[in-house]
This record gives C-alpha cells, sequence and structure tokens, in this order.
C-alpha cells in the first residue's frame, strides 16, 4: 500500500509539531501536574523551552543520534518531556513499566542497549543499580525526585533540572546542533520503540515512526472531532501505546492539555477535579468503578437504594438510544431527565466523567452489562480494537453505531481482512515497521505487502460492516465433541460481577468447561463486613463456605445466560475453584498490562487443574509467591472445588475439523 514520503506543512515529527504549537497557541495550557494538592500548569511555549533545555543537557551529556533512551516513572510532565527531548535530538525513547522487576527491566534495556536512563526516583535507581553488572552499555541515570539519593555516587547519576540547566547553560555551544538533529527528522525517523506485554514469551520491541504515529493520531482526531480544547487524564503506563497515543501523539497534533495526577492514591480524586472530555480506560479502570458504586449502594440508606434502582432500569432501557440520538417516548425522555437529575448526572460527577465526550475502552473485551452500564448514564463510551503494532487503532466505533458486542469499523485508512482460518489481518499507516533485533517475528507477523496477522479470531458481521472479536486465535479452540470454546467470553460475563476480580475458563478438547476465580478483595471484604463475617487474609475470605456459595450464584447465573446463546451454550462452567492467592504479575501469572498469561497459569497451577477435571472436592496445594520487596515465600490451603448447575441445552453438534 502506497504511503506518502513526508507529511503535509512539514508537521513530520513529534518535535515539529511541538515547534507548532509553542508557536501558534503557546499561551495555553499543554501540561498540569497535581503535586502537594497543588495543580501547576505549564503553557505550549514553556513546555517547549523545558524540553529544548533537556535536550540540549543530553547533547552536554553525550547522547548521540540513534541512541536509546530508557524512561522509567509514573505519568509526569517530566518524563513527557524526556520522550520529546529524547527525539528531538535523534535518539529513541524506550518507556518501561515502573511496577516492573529490576529483571524485567534489565532485559529490555539490555535488548535495546540502553546508554541513558531517566527515571523517577530512589526505587527505580535502586533497581537499575541491582542489575548494572549486566547492563554494561548503561552509561548514565538521570533522576527526577532527589529523596534519598544525596549520598549516592553521582558520577554518572544525575538530577533532572541540573542537566536541564547544564542544557541552558551550554545553549549557544549546543543549539545549531540541536536544530541540526530536528531539521534531519522525518516521517520516516523512528518515534519511539514500545515493548509487547510477552503473553507467550519474551517482550519484543515494537519500533513505531513519526508516520505511524501522526498519521494514527490524525485520523483518529479527526473521527472523534478532537480539538485543543480537550482535557485528558494521563495515568495509564507510560510503556503501554496507549498513553503514548493519547498523551502524546493526538495531544500534540491537536494541541490539547495533558493533566497528571499526583499519585496513584488521589487518582479518582483528581479526575473529579479535572473533569476530563476525552477520557480512556482499560475494561479494569471501568469494572473497579462500577464495583465502588455497587459496593456505596449495597450501604445505602433504603429509599436511596430503591430510588437508585429504579432509575438505574429505566436508564438500561432508554438511556444507550438517547445517547444515540434515536427516538424515544416523551414520557421516557421526561423520566430520563428527572433521573439524570437526582441519579445519573450526581453520579457521573462522583465518577468524574460528568464532562466526557468521548470516552474509549481497550486492551481487551468488557464485559457487554459493563459496557452497557456505562452508555446507560449518558457516557459517551465506545470500544476500539488496537495493537501496539497498529499505533493502536484498527478499529473504531462511529457516533450511532455503538454497541457491546462489536468493536466497529475499520478506523480511518486501515483495511482488514479475515483468513479461511478465521484471524483477523490489517495494514494501515500506523502498522509498526518490525521488531527489534527480531527479524523472524517480524516476517511472520508481518508480510511483504503490510499485512499484520493479529493472533484474535473474528468476522465481519452481514449488514453492518462491524468487526466482532470472539478470542485470542490461540485460545478459541474445540471442546472434545468438536464445538467451539471461546473462554474470553465466559470470563468477560464472570467478571461483571462485582466480587469477581478475575476469571480464567478451560476447556479445550475437555468435554466440560471449569474455571479459576479470584475474589475482588475490596468487594467481597465489604460485602463480609455487612455479613459479620470476620477473616484475616485474602485466603481466610477466599476460602469461606458462604463466600463460595455467592461465587457459585453468580457461576450459575452466568451459565443461564450462556444457555441463550446458540454459539455458546455449551462453554457452562460445570466446576470451579476460588484460588488462594491473587493473579500477579510479579509471580508471571499476568502481563504488567493485567493480561492473563493462560499458558502460565495451567502449567503452574497443574494440580488444581486436575482436580477440577477428576471429580475431586478438595485439595491441598503449595504455590510459590513473590512479596512486594522481592523476597519469594510460599502458601499453602487446601481448596474446596464446587460444582454449578447448569443448563440443559439441545444443540447441533459441530464436527471437529
Amino acid at each position: 500500500m502506497a504511503q506518502p514520503s513526508q507529511a503535509t506543512d512539514g508537521m513530520d515529527s513529534v518535535p515539529a509539531l511541538l515547534q507548532r504549537n509553542a508557536t501558534r497557541f503557546g499561551d495555553k495550557p499543554a501540561y498540569r501536574e497535581k503535586e502537594y494538592g497543588i495543580w501547576q500548569c505549564w503553557t505550549w511555549a514553556e513546555a517547549e523551552k523545558e524540553i529544548e533545555a533537556l535536550a540540549l543537557g543530553l547533547i552536554n551529556l553525550g547522547v548521540n543520534e540513534g541512541d536509546f533512551i530508557a524512561i522509567i516513572g509514573r505519568n509526569r510532565p517530566h518524563f513527557y518531556w524526556s520522550m520529546v527531548a529524547a527525539q528531538s535530538v535523534g535518539a529513541i525513547p524506550v518507556p518501561l513499566y515502573q511496577d516492573a522487576a529490576a529483571d524485567e527491566m534489565a532485559y529490555v534495556m539490555d535488548h535495546c542497549g540502553a546508554r541513558f536512563a531517566i527515571v523517577q526516583d530512589q526505587e527505580q535507581v535502586d533497581k537499575l543499580i541491582e542489575v548494572q553488572e549486566g547492563l554494561h552499555q548503561l552509561e548514565h541515570m538521570i533522576y527526577v525526585d532527589p529523596r534519598g539519593l544525596r549520598k549516592y555516587d553521582h558520577h554518572k547519576l544525575h538530577r533532572f533540572i541540573d542537566i536541564q540547566e547544564q542544557g541552558r547553560a551550554a545553549h549557544y555551544e549546543w543549539i545549531e546542533d540541536l536544530k541540526a538533529r530536528r531539521e534531519k527528522l522525518t516521517y520516516d525517523s523512528v518515534c519511539v520503540m514500545l515493548y509487547t506485554s510477552g503473553t507467550t514469551g519474551k517482550p519484543k520491541g515494537v519500533v513505531l515512526s513519526n508516520r505511524n504515529i501522526i498519521e494514527a493520531s490524525k485520523s483518529s482526531s479527526e473521527f472523534d472531532k478532537l480539538t485543543r480544547d480537550e482535557e485528558v487524564l494521563a495515568y495509564l503506563p507510560m510503556a503501554w501505546v496507549g498513553d503514548f497515543i493519547f498523551s502524546i501523539g493526538q495531544a500534540y497534533w491537536c494541541g490539547f492539555c495533558v493533566n497528571c495526577p499526583e499519585s496513584p492514591e488521589t487518582m479518582q480524586t483528581d479526575l473529579r477535579e479535572i473533569g476530563p472530555t476525552y477520557y480512556f480506560a482499560p475494561p479494569r479502570v471501568f469494572e473497579t468503578q462500577l464495583t465502588n458504586v455497587m459496593i456505596r449502594m449495597e450501604d445505602a440508606g433504603r429509599l436511596k437504594k430503591w430510588l437508585f434502582d429504579r432509575f438505574m432500569a429505566h436508564a438500561r432501557r432508554v438511556g444507550p438510544a438517547i445517547l444515540d440520538g434515536k427516538p424515544v417516548s416523551g414520557m421516557d425522555r421526561l423520566k430520563y431527565t428527572l433521573g439524570n437529575l437526582f441519579i445519573y448526572g450526581p453520579l457521573k460527577d462522583t465518577l468524574g466523567l460528568g464532562r466526557v465526550r468521548v470516552g474509549y475502552t481497550a486492551g481487551e473485551a468488557i464485559g457487554p452489562e459493563i459496557f452497557d452500564f456505562y452508555r446507560s448514564l449518558g457516557i459517551n463510551l465506545k470500544q476500539l480494537y488496537g495493537q501496539t503494532e497498529a499505533s493502536v487503532f484498527i478499529t473504531l466505533q462511529p457516533d450511532g453505531e455503538v454497541r457491546s458486542d462489536t468493536v466497529g469499523v475499520p478506523a480511518p485508512g486501515v483495511e482488514i481482512r479475515i483468513s479461511d482460518t478465521g484471524e483477523v489481518f490489517y495494514r494501515g499507516p500506523g502498522t509498526f515497521e518490525y521488531y527489534y533485533k527480531n527479524d523472524e517475528s517480524t516476517k511472520k507477523t508481518k508480510d511483504s505487502e503490510g499485512w499484520v496477522a493479529t493472533g484474535d479470531a473474528g468476522f465481519f458481521e452481514d449488514g453492518s460492516g462491524h468487526l466482532r472479536i470472539i478470542d485470542r486465535a490461540k485460545d478459541v479452540g474445540k471442546m472434545a465433541d468438536g464445538q467451539m470454546f471461546a473462554p474470553k467470553y465466559v470470563e468477560n460475563k464472570l467478571k461483571f460481577y462485582p466480587n469477581i476480580l478475575e476469571a480464567v475458563v478451560f476447556g479445550h478438547q475437555r468435554e466440560q468447561c471449569s474455571a479459576f476465580i479470584n475474589i475482588d478483595l475490596t468487594a467481597v471484604g465489604n460485602w463480609a463486613e455487612r455479613n459479620n463475617i470476620g477473616y484475616a487474609s485474602y485466603q481466610e475470605l477466599a476460602g469461606n463456605p458462604r463466600v463460595l456459595d455467592m461465587i457459585q450464584s453468580h457461576v450459575e447465573e452466568v451459565n443461564r445466560s450462556l444457555a441463550d446463546d446458540p454459539m455458546l451454550s455449551h462453554c457452562q462452567v460445570h466446576r470451579f475453584l476460588v484460588l488462594h492467592k491473587e493473579l500477579d504479575a510479579d509471580d508471571g501469572e499476568m502481563t504488567r498490562t493485567r493480561k492473563v498469561r493462560r499458558g502460565v497459569i495451567s502449567e503452574k497451577f497443574e494440580d488444581l487443574l486436575g482436580a477440577l477435571y477428576d471429580g475431586s472436592s478438595e485439595i491441598y496445594t503449595t504455590t510459590e509467591v513473590t512479596y512486594e520487596d522481592g523476597r519469594k515465600g510460599a502458601i499453602s490451603a487446601t481448596l474446596q472445588i464446587r460444582d454449578a448447575a447448569v443448563v440443559p441445552v439441545e444443540t447441533a453438534k459441530v464436527a471437529a475439523e
């Protein structure tokens, strides 16, 4: 597919967009950050000066064109400036997950050969010092927060503000070099390298060019009519492609303001204060918010709860239609208006979503009931389907065509085809360049014509042109009788219940489906307190018979729902157990983006999986765990295995291929 070699109007790099924004609307807010309870603001003109000072300081420190610079920290203007400063000097930013273990960081930094690292604080410095013997190429670390670092050896450890001051002092020495490096940047220059979550192996470095980022940002912004008046809250991991597109790509294309919360603990408060107009969150965030709402309503007075239930039932019936501009009777519209005055409006303000004009969720499938709940409130929540390799956008949902069971139509400029095996392929301007130092995986994923294999199974609906994603292609299997097995669909139904945090469903090549379940400690703990159930730990609460009864009721409700689905009625869960520990990225059971590593879980809990299928009613197990400080330990428990009621359904058997 032909692609332009240059962007229009000379906007062929993120640093070029920065220069444009500083010139055209330099007095408009570019960044806000809350620190010590006070919002600080930088205009585009001020941000450009901060970035220029850092870029000059990086040149002064010895950063060469083509160098990789690791960036590790929470969402702060300093780290967004760092990525653009790195690009400005011809280097390549490589953001890492700040909660990654030291050895995970070591792999990425060794793989890309990072000579420099810009980090948040002492914790990140200590992680890199711990593994520095294996990182012979790492020369300098720059830190933002100086607390605890005064007595460290500072020969190769530098304060962020000192590097900026050195850059300002050396302005006349290096400014022409900086200008020359910026002018060399083209649409084909590398913009960023982002590492995949590594669900089935070591993470891969996805190389994205300026063309990929700018074209994806431009087309998606035009699709949703984004302007420089938008407000976004940047709180998702900076190593994730979604944050890069929303907080740098679209922010720099449109010129809107990026707001950074004070801390993860204050995020919800900061969200309410900012009141974003453009909002993105993965399903887990929306699930958590809904869980908190339901917990509060359980504690509410009888009248308040009655009003909430009554008006929410009405909202679910007519809210989405009103949001999409479809005809609704005058009486229903009046009742919804009253509900908005007393219930929906205050609830949206409490969630911090009262001003949201466009909201998105992606990363994995969201439960239909959760999705419909937010849209019923009048929040224009939409789904997109994307990948790191696509610079996020593969499909988008047009206004008025938003549904919970599809992921929309091809994004502008994107082509999609479905292979004979049902796998989804795409190509477009956002398609990644290559995997760094991994030609084999690049050729396996992206063919000579630019088509990228997503690894997902899906199909286009007749008539609507909307894409439906069934599951990961590798996870979609066959039951023993040949019928389709789609675990993610069942897992999302289970996770709709606030008491269920995570679920892993098994059934490939088996006669029945079974499940591992994690309870949500906050929701179930609150329920336990209301019902005078004492507990001292997650493990004790998870094994409580009354908790198991409650989870069983949820599983059986899901089974009744599945029984009405002719395609997946055979995927009802026959047996389940509640795990004695939460699935954790530190234990390798999930990725840093909270995606289940199904293969790891099957292998690690092989004894539990066997017990689900051999008729056992309980099993004793011991599991290794990783504590927050990195120490290893083990926990043991006797787990109860429950049989769930299933609904008999007569379905036509599908012959196994």
